[in-house]
């Protein structure tokens, strides 16, 4: 792993290890489609020029899901939907243009166990003195939650590929992004653009190649 690691970073490296699939198995490795997750630690870092003092009100909900599911995930050892549901959070965050700070804190928190360094760096940042893996686990609040959160379909000319959670009025392109980060569908699109996408809100997202 040195040579992923001396590329792409420890973080990059960690986080697509977890998205590859699920834990229990076993899942051809891809050097090339780690560049997915090396873009979201490129992203995540790029986001804390959009932090702000006052809580950003659109970003209650999905934060308060993403902890629930990330806690929940956790639990259950299903680290690649985790994964997911941080990319669905941070193509929420940029779609918004900001983010309070005690927002940030809890979504930092969040990604700790998964880029121990890159949020260990972000937390200091904030000027923090102790370690941000010392810090607490976020609660969630239940009643900040809303039950339009549903398991999306992911097809590659028309055969299923993988599976995203995602709100149902989420966008075709915000699911496009969380999709082409998908390990499987990440291989078969090579970094190239899909012909034609298909996207039936609650339901599927086909693409076609």
């Amino acid at each position: 792993p040195d040579d992923v690691v001396a590329e792409y970073g420890a973080d990059a490296f960690r986080i697509y290890e977890m998205f590859m699939g699920p834990f229990e198995n076993t899942t051809a490795w891809s050097t090339a489609s780690i560049k997915g997750t090396a873009r979201f630690i490129e992203r995540l870092w790029a986001a804390q020029e959009l932090v702000r003092e006052e809580d950003h009100a659109p970003l209650s909900a999905p934060l308060h899901r993403t902890v629930k599911k990330v806690s929940d995930d956790i639990e259950t050892f299903k680290f690649n939907t985790a994964v997911s549901q941080f990319m669905i959070f941070l193509n929420a965050l940029e779609k918004e243009g900001a983010i309070g700070l005690g927002q940030w804190r809890t979504f930092l928190r969040l990604l700790a166990p998964f880029a121990p360094h890159i949020t260990d760096e972000l937390w200091e940042k904030l000027g923090a003195a102790e370690s941000i893996h010392t810090a607490a686990w976020p609660a969630y609040d239940s009643t900040a939650l809303l039950e339009d959160s549903i398991e999306l379909v992911v097809q590659v000319n028309g055969k299923r590929r993988g599976a995203l959670t995602a709100r149902l009025d989420s966008s075709e392109e915000s699911v496009l992004a969380a999709a082409r980060a998908l390990p499987a569908v990440a291989r078969i699109l090579g970094g190239g653009a899909p012909k034609r996408v298909v996207y039936v809100p609650g339901k599927i997202l086909n693409i076609v190649v």
